[in-house]
């Protein structure tokens, strides 16, 4: 990318020094002097391109992606074996399968890639407004550069990132919607720099000499660092910073605004929203890996029995007649071949041979099947959520099965884990006013809440009075220090009532706070011209101008702002955590503070407290400029901004407290106790402090009432001088109590949650800080060891105070633990993405706080509750689907193949095909592949209202239970019996001289026809037999299948094909049906292959009759 020449000098700030990383854009692509040469720009263009292939490349890429793939790839070397080598199979019975599955997935990513590229041209070609020469000009979308100024109305999008310079508003504010976004639907207000708020029309607009410096493109939705240099005539640039609320987004909406002028900063592949297009890692799931094992297995078999009949053959060829019979001379060439390269060659025929031992169409239907799987659970009635109008969504289809893998495996440290964010994932994140506190009096009153408004209803109560003065600072200081806006909505349908005021926030917090300062009577009445308003408990309105916002952000835990009253007086109010605030007060205003904010904890509320400091002019100037340095800075703006904020938040006066009720969620409680019955340890993660985190537990059970809890705490550490040497202490006896208490071995481990004494641990962040970041490494890696063991004996662990990636850390901690258990996050926010990114299972709540989590998460749900049927239903369920589906494709090929390798003991091991190519073909493409498809889909082997009820039954899957070696083996020795059975019952059946009355013999033909027909009934039976939820479509695809197979050897056999060198099985099928002894060999053998299923289906339900017997006759028995 070309970078254009240094700007002329503009207001000295800082910054102006040349930075690498950074870009210069010319407004409407006027040069800013005349003076000097103006170079155009080479930025890309504003076409979007989300597909992924063009018609040039499609063929060659997705065939090279293809065959990435090892199944794919080992079938196409089978087949060039086929083609290159006289094989004893027709290469249309390797290469007619691989097509299929070949052609079939190039067809689904071609169709998915047309309907990207249709999408793609209908935003490309869509129609904007460019103010060109000062007028408005048509183009379409992918026409826009950078630096032209757009005209974007009302309802309609973004079409690339804009940074504001003016609307029909005299403010130069205006509404957005980034619900396409991040799914937040709630309007954001944006802001224009007061210099070019005046240029609201297409003229006024063109005269405009402006240069934005701003950061290269980054996907990051929520962060911009840029400045704009206006000039005017006399060339002397006056510096305005930009930030995210003067960035617009493409794919945002406009609302609430009739239109808005905007330079276009950043087009095409370089908006944010495309670079956020990109797709999270890959997560594999535990089946995936179980597949690829049970495929090694095969293939040692497949390689096994290639080698074992090249061995009996040169073995059977030792004897010269064997070697070369008298019907059979060999040619010159074939006896002057290499006898080693004839081995060579042999081996590779019977490879090709036994091939399709391995299943190449199981990858086909496992996709199908998670593909058609997850929409399931977005179809799922029970997560439909009314207040916001949506369902769940599923995010990645590959996950579906893990959903069934979060409970206790069989090692001790196999232990799988559920991380949950508070606020807003067990609470409801609808905050509610319930009292304050001023100088340490407390007021409390009852309120109704009317039309969004607050109104009093009763009398207040007030437990003595702080000074009248102080109270009305507490109030204004909660009517000011905050960033909610109001939203007019004018009368609608005629209606004679005044405009009414809506408050909008993105944090529900500040929208309580308001709301609580108005039913004390302090109206915020919103902002006007930069001065805030506020309408006082004398029904008079005070305005106050509005200097600085320091904003709010999760490291420092507090906002503020730095406001002028209309005496000129400079005042900063500012309101965060305790933890945040109470280090830069007065340490004799505290105490009385505290100890409201400790109760106010304690009964579960979410506590504010609220400072202020006056400000001297002098003080002022110098803040005011280290603002705006900070604030101009292109690099490392935050981490300069966030020093000055706290040089600024010092020697504050503290004033009172605010405690806020989170209610919690419907359902949360029982959520979490099923969570446990289910076998899973839940982890609290949570940023809020310790005192409310713990009563929001006890609240949801996460902790009982005879939960003993162990204290890993600031408070507890902070007893002796020696941090580590404390923490160490505790660190070992409580790991002395733990290992006294519960017993080594897993079983006995949950054997003691429900019968010894439960513990619960509690953690906060800065004391996971030391364990983690000790100041002795071994050290460290000692805390941490013990800390873990420390885990692990417990039921349930709180952590609080927790940052962002502090909640990372802890679940990448958990996840590398000795036998790699599974972890799931489930959270609302964006501090929980980092956690949810980490864990292999992430969920993300459709709350309050954005769309954050939804976004970045592998599944998203409206509710807590929901997470309930996730996993203890559809995770089971899904589970036990795909895990039959793996095992029943290896199943049913091995039941194919065995016969063909037996049949090689009788031939001579000449390679001669037992089966027909047809039949070889057709096999897993027609005959057997629809049965399973629809089982892994529609299968309820226990009714989904059981499974939610009886969480205990998840733990029957536990550990990967029924992909592990011992399923496997007897899946393995079924087909193997079975495999037997097929060949040798229709071996003797050919030992009578003659099947028919007039003497005919049948050949060899019919008798692999007789195999095969046994074979596709046995196993369609065979999973018949295992269905315990039928409906129609089962009962369609299975004795569907049944009857094409029978339908299409009839017509293969009844017709003399013309392409066909030799027609051998022409009127097989029909010939071998008109024996009897044929049709009852097929039926016996039928019988005999399923009848160790038949003995062990009839066995369990005796076992199970009899334990219900015995459980009623238990109930019914009078006690004594």
């Amino acid at each position: 990318m070309q970078m254009v020449p240094s700007l002329p000098p503009a207001s000295e700030c800082a910054g102006e020094e040349k930075r690498v990383g950074t870009r210069t854009v010319f407004v409407g692509n006027h040069p800013v002097s005349e003076t000097e040469a103006y170079i155009a720009q080479r930025f890309c263009d504003n076409r979007i391109v989300s597909s992924k292939y063009t018609l040039w490349n499609f063929l060659p890429k997705n065939l090279f992606e293809q065959f990435r793939r090892i199944a794919n790839f080992y079938f196409l070397i089978i087949f060039l074996v086929q083609v290159t080598v006289d094989t004893p199979t027709s290469p249309v019975t390797s290469g007619l399968p691989l097509f299929f599955v070949i052609t079939v997935t190039a067809i689904k990513q071609g169709y998915e890639d047309w309907l990207r590229h249709r999408a793609d041209n209908e935003v490309n070609k869509s129609t904007v407004y460019i103010i060109e020469n000062a007028k408005r000009v048509r183009k379409e979308s992918e026409k826009i550069k950078v630096g032209d100024v757009v005209e974007v109305q009302a309802d309609e999008t973004f079409p690339c990132d804009l940074i504001l310079l003016s609307s029909c508003t005299t403010d130069g504010t205006c509404y957005v919607t980034t619900a396409s976004l991040d799914g937040e639907s709630n309007c954001k207000t944006h802001y224009a720099v007061r210099d070019t708020v005046a240029l609201c029309t297409a003229e006024s607009i063109d005269t405009l000499r402006a240069a934005i410096e701003c950061e290269q493109p980054q996907p990051d939705l929520y962060k911009f660092v840029g400045r704009i240099n206006i000039y005017s005539n006399s060339l002397e640039a006056v510096a305005r910073s930009l930030g995210p609320e003067n960035l617009l987004l493409k794919g945002a909406t406009l609302k609430n605004t009739k239109k808005i002028y905007g330079v276009a900063v950043y087009t095409g592949m370089e908006t944010k929203m495309a670079l956020n297009y990109q797709g999270k890692s890959q997560k594999r799931s535990a089946v995936e890996k179980s597949i690829n094992a049970f495929l090694i297995v095969y293939l040692f078999i497949l390689l096994t029995k290639a080698a074992v009949c090249t061995t009996l053959k040169y073995v059977w060829q030792s004897t010269p007649y064997n070697d070369e019979p008298w019907y059979n001379q060999k040619t010159q060439k074939e006896r002057e071949t290499l006898k080693v390269l004839k081995m060579f060659t042999d081996f590779l025929s019977f490879m090709v041979l036994f091939n399709f031992i391995i299943p190449v169409s199981m990858y086909v239907t496992v996709e199908m099947q998670k593909f058609l799987g997850s929409f399931f659970i977005s179809w799922d009635k029970d997560f439909y959520d009314e207040e916001i109008n949506e369902g769940a969504l599923v995010n990645t289809s590959d996950l579906n099965e893990e959903l069934g893998q979060l409970c206790l495996m069989v090692k001790l440290y196999s232990v799988d884990y559920v991380f949950t964010d508070k606020t807003g994932t067990l609470t409801e994140n609808s905050m509610e006013f319930i009292e304050c506190c001023i100088d340490g009096h407390k007021y409390k009153g009852v309120t109704q809440e009317v039309d969004g408004l607050s109104q009093t209803d009763g009398p207040l109560t007030y437990f003595d009075k702080a000074d009248k003065n102080r109270e009305e600072l507490f109030l204004r200081a909660l009517c000011l220090c905050h960033t909610v806006e109001i939203k007019t909505n004018d009368a609608v349908d005629g209606a004679t009532e005044s405009a009414e005021l809506t408050y909008i926030s993105s944090s529900p917090d500040e929208i309580a706070l308001v709301k609580g300062a108005k039913k004390y009577g302090f109206t915020f009445l919103g902002n006007r011209n930069g001065h805030m308003r506020v309408e006082n408990q004398r029904k008079e309105i005070e305005e106050y101008e509005l200097l600085h916002t320091l904003n709010f952000d999760a490291v420092r835990r507090r906002m503020s702002v730095i406001v002028k009253t209309q005496e000129g007086d400079i005042l900063l109010f500012c309101k965060g955590a305790d933890s945040a605030v109470f280090p830069r007060v007065q340490n004799h205003e505290i105490e009385l503070t505290k100890v409201h904010v400790e109760r106010n904890a304690m009964d579960g509320y979410r506590t504010l407290c609220v400072a202020f400091k006056e400000i001297a002019p002098d003080d002022y100037e110098r803040i005011n400029r280290q603002l705006i340095e900070a604030k101009m800075a292109l690099q490392d703006r935050e981490e300069k901004m966030e020093k000055v904020f706290d040089d600024i938040e010092t020697n504050m006066n503290l004033i009172g407290a605010t405690a806020v009720e989170d209610k919690l969620q419907d359902q949360a409680a029982e959520t979490i106790e099923a969570l446990h019955a289910a076998g899973l340890k839940v982890w609290v993660l949570t940023g809020d402090k310790m005192e409310t985190a713990k009563s929001t537990c006890y609240a949801c059970r996460l902790f009982q009432t005879n939960t003993e809890l162990l204290e890993l705490t600031t408070k507890t550490i902070e007893e002796s001088e020696r941090k580590e040497d404390r923490l160490h202490e505790l660190l070992i006896e409580y790991r002395k109590k733990l290992l006294h208490e519960f017993p080594k071995s897993t079983r006995s481990l949950k054997k003691a949650w429900t019968e010894h004494q439960e513990y619960g641990l509690i953690i906060d962040g800065s004391t996971l800080s030391l364990i983690l970041n000790s100041s002795q490494d071994s050290s460290s890696n000692n805390y941490k060891s013990i800390f873990l063991q420390i885990c692990m004996k417990c039921t349930a662990v709180l952590c609080c105070r927790m940052a962002p990636l502090q909640k990372a850390q802890i679940v990448r901690m958990v996840k590398n633990l000795k036998g790699s258990p599974i972890t799931l996050s489930i959270g609302d926010g964006a501090n929980d993405v980092s956690m949810i990114l980490e864990s292999h299972v992430g969920i993300g709540i459709k709350g309050k706080e954005g769309r954050q989590a939804a976004r970045n998460s592998d599944y998203s749900v409206p509710k807590f509750k929901h997470l309930k049927k996730l996993l203890l239903a559809h995770g089971h369920l899904y589970y036990v689907r795909i895990a039959h589906l793996v095992q029943y494709f290896f199943y049913k090929n091995l039941c194919f193949i065995l016969p063909q390798f037996l049949y090689q003991f009788f031939c001579g091991f000449s390679q001669q095909p037992l089966y027909d190519a047809a039949y070889l073909t057709m096999y897993n493409i027609c005959f057997t592949s629809l049965p399973i498809l629809a089982y892994s889909l529609l299968e309820q082997h226990i009714n989904v209202d059981t499974l939610t009820s009886d969480p205990r039954l998840y733990m029957k899957i536990s550990g990967n239970a029924m992909l592990q070696l011992s399923p496997f083996l007897y899946w393995t020795f079924l087909a193997a019996f079975e495999g037997t059975v097929f060949f040798f019952g229709t071996y003797f059946l050919f030992q009578t001289a003659s099947l028919e009355e007039n003497g005919k013999v049948y050949g060899n033909w019919t008798f692999g026809t007789i195999v095969f027909t046994v074979l596709v009934f046995t196993v369609t039976l065979k999973l018949a037999l295992d269905t315990r939820f039928w409906t129609w479509i089962n009962h369609f695809v299975i004795w569907g299948s049944l009857a094409f197979y029978v339908f299409f050897s009839f017509f293969w056999g009844g017709i003399i094909w013309p392409f066909l060198k030799q027609q051998r099985m022409y009127f097989v099928f029909a010939q071998m049906l008109s024996s009897v002894s044929t049709w009852l060999a097929i039926i016996l053998l039928i019988f005999i292959s399923l009848f160790p299923e038949i003995l062990l289906i009839v066995l369990k339900n005796v076992r199970r009759r009899s334990a219900r017997h015995r459980h009623n006759s238990q109930r019914c028995s009078p006690k004594g």
